[in-house]
């Protein structure tokens, strides 16, 4: 098959959804598939929707799929005249963030009007599924394909989990963009409840997402004297990365949504229970109690609470480290996955 795939930027941006769309190019390329990148450049959501004027899609492809993301970009250029099958891949919906309620209105009237435009679907989760079936007239064919959390591999055995629970202060990985809808705030207000010498807590991710935003989090930092436990890593390499992973007790993402959350699967194959929220695709992955805990978006109390816990009970730490093992090695595999999206872009074109 020759297959585009549209992006903005860099197919090498570090973020869940830019590595889902990288490993699925390699798997494509693996499989004989030839794949052409077509780059539109990152701009605000006024520039995109600009692209109307100008962008048309490509010709002389098979198929061509398209980074949801990209949606205010691509709705002109959809509605006009391609001979083949046109593929969006949804890690999430932009309306689906939290934000003032009058902001998502606009952004949800856009984003119908893409989805509207496309025949088909890529979804990584069932949650996606649901809400995008929900914002268009009639459901369109498409296909659950969660995203790759197979690089780094199960990294800890039973006995290395045991042990590491052991070790005095609280290890807390926070690996995210440093953006607001990561939910780092509201982390740093539960450790603010806590005794600061009781944790540790590494921020692994990039600082310039939201400069803003970032520089918010250093003052808030300053202001409740966490300088002591709390490190700012930036964006790390595989090997430090994961030796970030294997020091880690405890992986807390309290993001305010989440298509799916890749993160939280890579964490539980090191063992670490994933502390998420109620709102998106967290749960899917965590089970509540049991393989990390779902709070409400910005619950920083609920957090503290449950940090204390397990700060106090190493056993129960335990049992949820190693019942997040065991969530993770039951995961699908990525060639799984990536052969029944290669199996379904395929059924188009029969």
């Amino acid at each position: 098959m020759k297959i585009g795939l549209i992006i903005y930027g860099s197919l090498d941006t570090l973020s869940g959804g830019y590595l889902y769309d990288r490993k699925l190019v390699e798997y494509l390329r693996s499989q004989g598939d030839q794949v052409e990148i077509i780059s539109l450049p990152w701009q605000n959501y006024a520039a995109h929707l600009a692209d109307n004027f100008t962008f048309r899609l490509p010709k002389n492809l098979d198929i061509l799929i398209q980074d949801e993301l990209n949606h205010p970009s691509l709705i002109a250029a959809n509605r006009g005249r391609h001979p083949y099958p046109v593929i969006s891949l949804v890690h999430h919906l932009r309306s689906s963030e939290l934000r003032p309620s009058w902001q998502n209105v606009f952004y949800r009237t856009v984003e119908k009007k893409y989805l509207q435009s496309v025949d088909g679907f890529i979804f990584n989760s069932r949650t996606t599924q649901g809400v995008v079936n929900g914002a268009i007239a009639a459901p369109k064919p498409s296909v659950i394909a969660y995203p790759p959390t197979d690089r780094f591999g199960a990294q800890l055995t039973e006995h290395e989990i045991i042990e590491r629970a052991k070790n005095e202060k609280l290890r807390i990985l926070f690996l995210g963009n440093v953006m607001y809808r990561k939910g780092l705030h509201t982390l740093l207000k539960a450790l603010s409840i806590l005794r600061p010498s009781s944790v540790i807590l590494d921020i692994v991710g990039s600082l310039t997402t939201e400069p803003a935003y970032t520089k918010l989090m250093q003052e808030l930092i300053a202001k409740h004297d966490l300088s002591s436990c709390v490190f700012f890593h930036g964006s790390l390499d595989q090997a430090p990365l994961i030796e970030k992973f294997r020091q880690a007790h405890i992986l807390a993402v309290p993001s305010s949504y989440e298509g799916f959350g890749i993160v939280y699967l890579e964490g539980m194959g090191f063992g670490l229970p994933a502390i998420g929220t109620t709102a998106g695709a967290a749960g899917e992955i965590i089970e509540h109690e049991k393989t990390g805990y779902l709070i409400k978006p910005d619950d920083s109390d609920s957090l503290a609470s449950i940090l204390t816990s397990l700060q106090e009970d190493r056993g129960s730490l335990t049992r949820l480290s190693l019942n997040a093992r065991e969530r993770y090695l039951r995961q699908p595999s990525w060639n799984e996955t990536a052969e029944n999206i290669r199996s379904f872009l395929r059924s188009f074109l029969r």
